[in-house]
């Protein structure tokens, strides 16, 4: 609408990039570009640069850059990503091989493209395919291979913020006339999403279940009803209100299944 409308149709409002703690599921920093058409890697100075030596960064084939695995290893920081395919490389150790896993230390690329520094490739078998992990993790003892395919999978967990930001919180669509508009609702959305993230904890926690196990769209959904309860002054605690009526208003999932992400790879 207004200074942002360019023509017919809809407009697209820019760009968002996160990074998201996996086990908190809080972000730890979010970044706006207002160019629709930015690529991912505009985002990642800017992430590496928030990140505490050690640190273990989690991302997908859209980041895949032989000089960001090279600095990241010089950074003594830690990741695990997907393996390109047609991506050459030079086996140096094999370091363990059974028919369903197999963990390389290899060289990755050739010639003058090849990496610095040497990586584990991880192969896993997973009901007929084989899927191929890299990381800068070398030593086996400090990351079995095993757990190597099972951390991927949290790389979901930035799929699940922002799916309830842009579509339980309705950050996926804007009517304003600036930009100024655009990053006033952008953040006012990711607080809303911070708080709601804490409040689906503490009721976890009140209910000892797993986080997992408590749905945040039911959550959000429930404060509806306990708002409507609170101007009735029946009630005056929303975390009471929604554990005592959370099978009534849906909030315990019937059985929680993690998301197979080990078939997915969607850019965030």
């Amino acid at each position: 609408m207004g200074l942002l409308r360019g023509g017919e149709g809809p407009v697209l409002a820019g760009r968002m990039a996160g990074l998201l703690n996996a086990a908190s599921l809080l972000p730890c920093q979010l970044w706006y570009e207002e160019d629709s058409r930015a690529y991912d890697g505009v985002f990642w100075q800017g992430a590496v640069e928030k990140l505490a030596q050690r640190s273990l960064l989690i991302f997908d084939l859209g980041f895949t850059n032989f000089a960001h695995f090279d600095d990241l290893t010089e950074r003594v920081l830690f990741f695990i990503t997907r393996w390109k395919k047609g991506t050459r490389i030079q086996i140096e150790q094999v370091m363990q091989s059974t028919p369903q896993l197999h963990d390389q230390l290899i060289w990755l690329g050739t010639g003058a493209t090849r990496c610095l520094h040497p990586l584990r490739l991880v192969e896993v078998e997973y009901k007929g395919s084989w899927y191929r992990f890299l990381t800068n993790v070398l030593d086996p003892m400090v990351l079995p291979a095993a757990y190597v395919a099972q951390l991927y999978q949290q790389r979901w967990r930035i799929e699940d913020a922002f799916q309830v930001a842009k579509r339980q919180l309705g950050l996926a669509y804007f009517w304003v006339g600036s930009i100024n508009g655009v990053k006033v609702q952008v953040w006012a959305t990711w607080l809303l999403y911070c708080v709601l993230v804490d409040l689906t904890d503490r009721i976890a926690e009140a209910m000892h279940r797993p986080f997992a196990d408590i749905s945040m769209e039911m959550v959000f959904k429930g404060l509806y009803h306990f708002v409507k309860e609170k101007e009735l002054g029946r009630a005056s605690d929303p975390v009471a209100y929604l554990v005592e009526d959370a099978k009534l208003l849906g909030i315990l999932k019937h059985r929680y299944r993690p998301k197979p992400t080990l078939t997915s790879d969607v850019s965030p």
